[in-house]
């Protein structure tokens, strides 16, 4: 069986901050990182956002194809919640060649 190569880093952060560009997207995300790790499910989550239906449905597939979001049946119900490794990797992608130009680059010596 092929196995195929992981995205790199830079294609999975865009993935991830293009599902981010809209504001319900990113709304739900940040309630579910409010919820904790036991996540909501769909029907509180929906409640607590103001969105619901196939709306819902839409912003979710958005969220859990970019890897920041997973699904779980708990029985009838279906529980949404974040998948924090992925965040703390898109987190850590954005800082991790943070002040790296600090000392080489003229424009950032004093004195």
């Amino acid at each position: 069986m092929k196995q195929t190569a992981a995205p790199p880093p830079l294609t999975l952060a865009a993935t991830a901050f293009a599902a981010l560009g809209s504001e319900q997207r990113l709304t739900i995300l940040r309630r579910l990182v409010k919820a904790g790790p036991d996540g909501l499910s769909i029907g509180t989550l929906g409640a607590a956002v103001g969105i619901t239906g196939s709306v819902l449905t839409h912003h979710l597939k958005q969220l859990s194809s970019a890897g920041l979001v997973a699904q779980r049946r708990d029985g009838r119900r279906i529980l949404c919640s974040v998948d924090y490794t992925a965040v703390e990797a898109l987190s850590a992608f954005l800082l991790e060649e943070c002040c790296a130009d600090r000392g080489a680059n003229p424009e950032h010596r004093h004195g």
